[in-house]
């Protein structure tokens, strides 16, 4: 920051704001005009040499103006963005549109539509494996002598439904008895952690093993069994934003993204990462590590329940977004979910960052 000078940090923040605004390489002339340095055209076009040769601006085929390259917007982001705190109207927006879904696993996979809706980009959410949830209850109820709907409640307030078919018919007295001795003994245990135990008592001689306890482990285990391929997965919104973008209107790169977009790898892989970070990430083109998002930023921010953090949202944009606009939406749509799945209401504290 210190070789850029002030001269240097203001003119880089106008192009910047300028070119994101109208979408149009930036000349001497114009930056004179939305500035307060009083600098000719001929001094300005000196400092904007020298922001070239750091790096941070480019000359686009033979225009005479200037567009900011990747290291120029990471500076603009890192060091000269101020970011406002969302007014009461879109904090209230986005909270009106989140608090339309009472069960959390409905509200989880539409908070990608809402960032979308809000940001006129692609919107996206990592949501969580089971895995890690800790069970709060499970319930036996017989639907017929050969079908029992199993109920199960994790500690994240989502709710599992599944019809088990049965080798031989159970009285609701056996099943009543069966998921009170299952809660009794796993109740506050990993969901990975009861598939383990539930394999190593399926192996165990059935003999031996207590009648209530067998019928327990016979109907839970089917339960797990078809829960097995449960596993994180990134919810995606607004995809077909991006085609009316100019700045991403060439066919390979719409190509590249949309292959992304389709396999969900390197997006899953982004989001797990930024899971490991404490507030905003942003990502500008290749800093993601993946070619398919050369072109783009992603800013995402973890979300949590109970103070632990389960997943991540973000949004998908051009490089030449509103950084100052979609970061408070990303971090304050974190804040009022992580507040949704905690059963709190989200505090001025908290809107104010």
């Amino acid at each position: 920051m210190t070789e850029l000078g002030e001269r240097g940090e203001t003119l880089l923040k106008t192009l910047i704001e300028l070119y994101i605004t109208e979408g149009q390489p930036v000349g001497s002339r114009t930056l004179a005009r939305h500035t307060d340095l009083n600098l000719s055209p001929a001094t300005i076009r000196n400092v904007m040499s020298d922001l070239e040769d750091l790096g941070l601006i480019q000359s686009p085929h033979t225009s005479a103006g200037r567009i900011p390259t990747q290291q120029g917007y990471r500076l603009f982001v890192d060091s000269l963005l101020t970011i406002k705190p969302l007014n009461s109207e879109a904090v209230e927006n986005i909270q009106s549109r989140l608090t339309t879904e009472s069960d959390p696993q409905a509200l989880l996979a539409s908070v990608s539509e809402v960032l979308s809706k809000v940001t006129h980009f692609a919107g996206l959410i990592l949501i969580p494996g089971r895995e890690n949830a800790l069970l709060r209850q499970i319930e036996f109820l017989k639907l017929s002598d050969d079908r029992v709907l199993t109920i199960m409640i994790t500690d994240d307030g989502r709710v599992q439904n599944r019809v088990i078919p049965t080798d031989r018919p159970y009285s609701e007295s056996e099943l009543t008895q069966a998921a009170n001795y299952f809660n009794g003994t796993y109740v506050g245990s990993s969901l990975a952690s009861v598939r383990r135990a539930l394999l190593g008592e399926m192996k165990t001689d059935s003999d031996t093993m207590h009648e209530i306890m067998k019928t327990a482990v016979t109907v839970a285990g089917k339960f797990f069994d078809e829960e097995e391929n449960d596993r994180d997965d990134v919810v995606l919104t607004g995809e077909e934003n991006l085609l009316n973008i100019p700045d991403l209107c060439q066919i390979d790169t719409l190509q590249k993204l949309f292959d992304a977009f389709k396999t969900k790898q390197d997006l899953l892989d982004l989001l797990d990462r930024s899971m490991r970070v404490n507030g905003i990430s942003i990502f500008i083109g290749e800093e993601s590590g993946y070619r398919a998002l050369d072109d783009v930023s992603v800013v995402t921010a973890p979300y949590e329940t109970d103070g632990s953090i389960v997943g991540t949202l973000g949004v998908i944009g051009p490089t030449r977004m509103d950084y100052e606009e979609v970061i408070p939406i990303v971090d304050i749509t974190a804040r009022l979910l992580s507040g949704a799945l905690s059963g709190r209401h989200l505090t001025e504290s908290d809107s104010s960052g």
